[in-house]
């Protein structure tokens, strides 16, 4: 970590080799395929090299790292969100099929289309803490820290992602399969 904070070459060669599987992962399970994401885990990098000197504990690089993912992934959603509002972007649309495997029943096949659909659909503010929440099995607590905003906020948000989750899922199950 040292040698990284002195910007030789080889020491942040040697970060990126053993981080980048892990940004790459995160950063998949928060934007889904996406023509960006190798931009994401750049630009990821490139923050935490630059704030490698405020790095206090060279131990919780990891933690730290991720939160530097969580939160370049978080801002690139939010910007294409206002860029799709003013017309600017348009998404690429989502491959569910890709997702599910080909054997799966029918009725799974809808359960999941609406899941996808849904969560691509959801606002940054939702997607990202309900993704670090029941994707990634982070704490309450975790996902406050990697977000960099409070308990509160991070429970508000999971809680109306959930409900929102549980609304579409009940509208795409036929009738049959929901309980009394």
């Amino acid at each position: 970590m040292v040698a990284a904070r002195a910007a030789e070459p080889w020491a942040r060669e040697a970060l990126f080799r053993r981080y980048a599987p892990m940004a790459n992962g995160l950063a998949l399970r928060l934007m889904g395929h996406d023509r960006d994401l190798d931009d994401l885990v750049q630009e990821s990098f490139v923050a935490a090299l630059r704030g490698l000197g405020a790095l206090r504990e060279p131990q919780a690089f990891a933690a730290w790292f991720s939160s530097i993912v969580v939160q370049t992934a978080h801002k690139l959603l939010r910007r294409r969100r206002l860029a799709r509002r003013l017309g600017l972007y348009r998404p690429e649309p989502l491959d569910v099929d890709t997702l599910i495997a080909r054997d799966a029943p029918a009725d799974v096949v809808v359960e999941l289309r609406a899941l996808y659909t849904l969560v691509d659909g959801l606002p940054p503010r939702l997607r990202v803490p309900l993704v670090l929440r029941r994707v990634e099995g982070h704490s309450l607590d975790e996902v406050a820290s990697l977000m960099g905003c409070s308990l509160a906020t991070v429970k508000r948000a999971v809680a109306e992602a959930e409900r929102q989750l549980e609304s579409a899922l009940q509208r795409a199950t036929p009738v049959a399969r929901r309980g009394p």
